[in-house]
């Protein structure tokens, strides 16, 4: 290059600085010399008024306005693939319409491969360089301990144990701490399935047409069948005017359910239902059969305690009263309750309801009577007998496991009760009386004055007045006994109960608040009133052991303890409340409950204390109880309220103590003999005061005073 030209070209880069600072220039011209501007000094360049140029671009559109020439044109850059379609539509299923598809991927991958190159300064690098130093610092222990790998393996952290900490010192646990957790398991028992056989057969016209007579023919059958099972109707027993028994002997009636449900099937049905209900009361069931309260050890005062176990409803008996209870003599398990109502204003139909424990949901048997049930009792050898009185004086006799009615029954106005029926009594066979064939007869008692035995005959329940109860006082002579009856009228019973030794005596209690004792041999008079109850007596109930002693209870708030040759009571219990019903226990002759109308039950053991229960228990804060029996076999109290609940309850230990292991080998002398220890007996009717009783107790000899006392 020559010297003039690159003088020429350093002027033009000093000249283009002087510009960039704010200055015009001059267009210089195509040619390869400047103007002669350019030559100018500063200062006169700088006077020089600036010169604008305008080109036009080649193949520019001629004739075009201002402002089309002043209008801009934006361009813009996208990144999208112009292959990738722009208006993707799809189907929305959640709001069953087609939209248009805004996200759309225009990344297209022309090649992919994975390699081994890692970044110098990530985590994996380090933890590499790691990894390499414990090599080498595992090769410099080999060579100063003299440890090969095989010894300390594959792994360098093996050989550099005393070196490197590799547990955590804050959150680690050894093995011998930490619990393990068993997995769960499964067991599955696989039977073998049912036997089956393949069947096949062909049906035309005539098989259907046969099948359909056949079933016109046993419609008829069971028709006929249904008129044969209507009540036989009045028989009359001869040489008797006016005897009038109706004796009802129903006949199953035939229907298509009875046909699928054979008598094997039923029971199989029963016993699975009774195996599931057990299944689902499994902790009741135990506690029924294991609970015991030890606790009650260490009392010294002999107090006990009541579980309260299963409540016994019917969803028909929700507006009835429980009226009365009665437990099967043979099987344990099985007790039945009369449903009636204490409301004479509003009576309404009856109900028989066997529950059993077995089966504490729903009852056995049921039957439906035309009143209400004031009394029953299981027969004490047929276990399946059960003998009912009503509101309206009937007496029945049902078979439970017949569910179609009663047996035998008497609906006769001249020979039924007048009046309800408060208890009824089975007993033994009379076979002296030779002219009538008995097989077995019972007893009742109504508030219409009169005892009546009921004999069941082959066909007939055929009755007998056995005493007729009178007002007047005891003690008095025949004639004017008979005249005080003629003018005052019968006294109503409302309870009675027979001795256990000798069954021909019986003690009756009367709504007037007396007491008498009678016998069969001797139905013209009673044998010895008992004054101490001034209101209606609700219970009497012989001892279970000793045959001289029995119980009554009243309205008049007291239960009173009697012997059947004193005329006045032994020992009075004031409860505060009217007494409902009083029960003696079958394992021990001290033992007796009682129920008032507050809800309680209290249990009392005189040989423990003479004055207060040893065990007392409210079962229902609203509700009025009945009625209170006992199990015959378990200790187990059975009691009923005024709204068709029966609760079972359990004795706790100190409640159930008994003199033998178990009730079979419990020896009657000696319960008689307990008994006796604990009643003060007056000698003859005029020691009445307590004074006198209480002077007699001191005059004992010191050894008996001392064992009194002691019990």
């Amino acid at each position: 290059m020559s010297v003039d030209k690159v003088a020429r070209r350093a002027s033009m880069v000093r000249r283009a600085s002087l510009a960039g600072k704010g200055r015009r220039r001059s267009m210089y011209s195509n040619g390869d010399g400047f103007d002669d501007g350019f030559d100018m000094d500063q200062d006169e360049m700088d006077l020089q008024p600036p010169t604008e140029v305008k080109k036009v671009p080649e193949g520019q559109i001629q004739d075009l306005t201002e402002e089309q020439l002043n209008e801009v044109f934006t361009k813009v850059i996208t990144g999208g693939d112009p292959n990738v379609g722009q208006s993707n539509v799809g189907f929305d299923y959640e709001t069953s319409e087609f939209k248009v598809n805004t996200v759309i991927s225009n990344v297209a991958v022309h090649f992919s491969m994975d390699g081994d190159l890692i970044d110098i300064e990530g985590d994996e690098a380090r933890d590499q360089e790691k990894y390499v130093d414990l090599i080498k610092n595992r090769d410099l222990l080999v060579n100063e301990t003299g440890t090969s790998t095989e010894d300390t393996g594959d792994y360098p952290e093996v050989a550099l144990s005393g070196i490197i900490t590799l547990k955590n010192q804050f959150n680690f646990s050894e093995r011998a701490t930490q619990t393990f957790n068993n997995p769960m398991r499964q067991k599955g028992i696989s039977t073998e399935p049912p036997p089956t056989s393949e069947y096949n057969s062909e049906v035309t016209q005539w098989d259907v047409y046969d099948t359909y007579l056949g079933e016109v023919e046993r419609r008829i059958e069971a028709a006929s069948l249904n008129e044969k099972s209507k009540p036989l109707g009045v028989k009359k027993k001869a040489g008797d005017e006016g005897h009038e028994v109706v004796v009802q002997n129903f006949q199953p009636e035939i229907s298509e359910a009875d046909e699928v449900i054979t008598p094997g099937l039923s029971k199989a049905m029963k016993i699975m239902e009774r195996i599931v209900h057990t299944n689902s009361e499994a902790e009741c069931f135990q506690d029924y059969k294991y609970y015991e309260d030890k606790s009650e050890m260490k009392r010294e005062d002999g107090r006990g305690s009541f579980l309260p176990l299963w409540r016994f409803t019917y969803s028909q008996a929700h507006r009835k009263t429980v009226s009365a209870i009665a437990w099967n003599p043979q099987f344990t398990d099985l007790f039945a309750v009369g449903y009636g109502s204490y409301d004479f204003t509003k009576q309404s139909t009856g109900l028989i309801c066997c529950f059993s424990l077995k089966n504490t949901s729903y009852p056995e048997y049921t039957f439906e009577t035309d009143s209400g049930v004031m009394s029953l009792d299981f027969h004490p050898r047929n276990s399946s007998l059960l003998c009912v009185g009503t509101y309206d004086g009937t007496v029945s006799v049902y078979d439970v496991r017949k569910p179609d009615g009663p047996i035998y029954t008497v609906t006769d106005p001249k020979q039924k009760h007048t009046d309800p029926v408060w208890q009824v009594y089975w007993s033994k066979v009379d076979v002296e009386e030779e002219d009538i064939p008995t097989t077995d007869s019972f007893y009742s008692v109504s508030s219409d004055g009169r005892v009546v035995k009921w004999v069941l005959s082959k066909s007939d329940l055929l009755n007998e007045d056995v005493v007729e109860l009178t007002l007047s006082p005891a003690g008095q002579p025949e004639e004017v006994a008979d005249d005080a009856s003629t003018i005052l009228g019968l006294a109503g019973g409302s309870c009675f109960d027979f001795d256990k030794k000798k069954e021909h005596l019986f003690v009756v209690g009367t709504e007037e608040g007396a007491i008498n004792s009678y016998s069969r041999e001797h139905n013209t008079q009673h044998l010895r009133g008992f004054n101490g109850h001034h209101m209606a007596v609700y219970s009497v109930k012989w001892n279970t052991f000793h045959p001289d002693v029995f119980l009554s209870c009243s309205a008049d708030w007291t239960v009173k303890l009697w012997e059947k040759n004193t005329s006045r009571p032994i020992m009075t219990f004031d409860l505060n409340t009217s007494v409902g019903d009083v029960a003696w226990a079958p394992f021990s002759s001290t033992v007796f409950a009682a129920i008032t109308t507050d809800g309680k039950v209290r249990v009392y053991d005189l040989k423990v204390n003479k004055h207060e229960p040893i065990g007392e228990t409210r079962v229902n804060k609203k509700a009025k109880l009945t009625h209170v029996s006992f199990n015959p076999s378990e200790p187990i109290l059975c009691v009923g309220d005024d709204r068709g609940v029966v609760t079972i309850l359990k004795l706790s230990s100190n409640l159930r103590k008994m003199s033998a292991k178990d009730l079979t080998h419990i020896e009657l002398e000696s319960e008689m003999a307990k008994l006796e220890k604990v009643m003060i007996m007056p000698s003859n009717d005029g020691e009445e005061d307590i004074n006198t009783l209480l002077e007699k107790a001191k005059a004992l000899p010191v050894e008996v005073a001392a064992i009194t006392q002691a019990e």
